[in-house]
């Protein structure tokens, strides 16, 4: 008969996540999860079969968070302008106000790009909030185009505030993103409602 798990796999997952957030990628070993949750090398094995399978799953896990967190600020948010600056300034929180901790997420996205099944979660996840954005942006002439620009306007502002880390990342964020639709010609919504 089986020993019951100690610890579950998401449980496992997010002590690999933990670990590569503060560590890389690169510090996500058997030896140093065996460590962090008092199991075997060799159950961890069993677990994951390898290093990379074990990374692939802790990366989905955190794809699905994020999945969820983007499902849910997308349906609290107003159909409109503001609702999208709303949408991407919620999702700009996870980095608080430490440049540091928006550099580490660069290090992840490397793995990302490298496994295939990653990438395509990435794509995923990139397409559902074009929609989301898309749906406030409906006044538009292309809301679909619109919200693409609009995605890339609040991932250059990210970098932007990760070199210039002048004040709150969700300030800088709204801003940056105010400004975005100010030189689309919607002053209206240049400013909270």
């Amino acid at each position: 008969m089986p020993r019951p798990r100690t610890l579950s796999d998401a449980q496992l997952l997010d002590m690999v996540l933990t670990l590569i957030h503060t560590h890389g990628p690169d510090a996500a070993t058997f030896a140093a999860i065996a460590k962090l949750s008092g199991l075997s090398g060799s159950t961890l094995v069993q677990r994951f079969a390898t290093k990379a399978a074990m990374l692939r799953a802790a990366l989905l896990r955190a794809w699905d968070q994020l999945d969820a967190e983007t499902a849910k600020l997308a349906a609290a948010i107003p159909k409109t302008p503001q609702g999208a600056v709303m949408l991407l300034v919620g999702l700009s929180q996870n980095y608080g106000d430490n440049a540091a901790v928006y550099a580490d997420g660069l290090r992840l996205l490397r793995e990302d790009f490298r496994d295939p099944v990653l990438r395509a979660r990435g794509a995923a996840w990139g397409r559902a909030l074009a929609l989301a954005i898309g749906q406030c942006l409906t006044a538009e002439r292309h809301p679909d185009a619109v919200a693409r620009l609009m995605l890339a306007q609040w991932q250059g502002s990210l970098l932007w505030w990760g070199f210039e880390a002048d004040g709150p990342v969700d300030v800088y964020v709204e801003t940056e993103l105010r400004r975005f639709l100010d030189v689309l010609g919607k002053q209206q919504y240049a400013s909270p409602s």
